[in-house]
């Protein structure tokens, strides 16, 4: 699955400044984010915020405080997968087939949108909300594949009118396509191939 995140403000941002939280705060955190994962495994990202913040031992007030709504909640818990996915493009970004680099990266993305029910979903949305946490996803999604694709325009293997956007709304549907469909696994790369022939330039 997959604008500017950087990694999730704590709770405690001022204005100016990060003030590091407090032991039992960081535990409250992590505890959240580790019940998060398992809710949105289990049930998918609209799961009840009530239930994660009782598992995780907290109330709903803990949790609105260390994350103000559920996409807020949703892009501290996408972090690792963002961190993977912007490691994988700057492996790839010297690839000798730039176009196959290209593909493997969006392949990766759908992958990673394909963990958690909804999230593709969402990734459509927030790409239209510059103010939703989750919109934080994109930008530097967006800034690793446009490098990436335009070295495989620039190797002649893309049209020179493909934009990265269209390409990550292309992923994020395609994965919501695959959702859909459990019990046809090759659905996504299927779709991936059918949507990369007529990007070829």
């Amino acid at each position: 699955m997959l604008g500017a995140m950087t990694t999730s403000t704590a709770a405690g941002a001022t204005a100016g400044a990060v003030r590091p939280m407090r032991a039992d705060a960081r535990r409250n955190y992590e505890r959240l984010l580790v019940e998060a994962r398992k809710a949105f495994a289990e049930h998918g990202t609209d799961a009840s915020l009530e239930d994660i913040a009782k598992r995780a031992g907290v109330g709903i007030g803990t949790l609105y405080r260390h994350f103000p709504n559920r996409h807020a909640l949703m892009n501290a818990v996408f972090q690792d997968a963002l961190t993977s996915l912007l490691s994988r493009s700057g492996e790839l970004a010297s690839a000798d087939q730039p176009c196959a680099a290209l593909v493997e990266w969006l392949r990766a993305i759908i992958t990673h949108a394909g963990e958690y029910r909804g999230v593709a979903r969402a990734l459509m949305s927030a790409s239209h909300d510059a103010s939703s946490a989750l919109s934080q996803c994109s930008v530097p999604l967006r800034d690793a594949g446009t490098r990436l694709l335009s070295r495989a325009q620039a190797a002649g293997a893309v049209r020179s009118d493909v934009s990265i956007t269209d390409l990550l709304q292309l992923t994020n549907a395609i994965a919501l396509a695959a959702e859909q469909a459990p019990s046809d696994p090759e659905l996504a790369d299927r779709l991936l191939m059918l949507t990369l022939r007529g990007l070829k330039a």
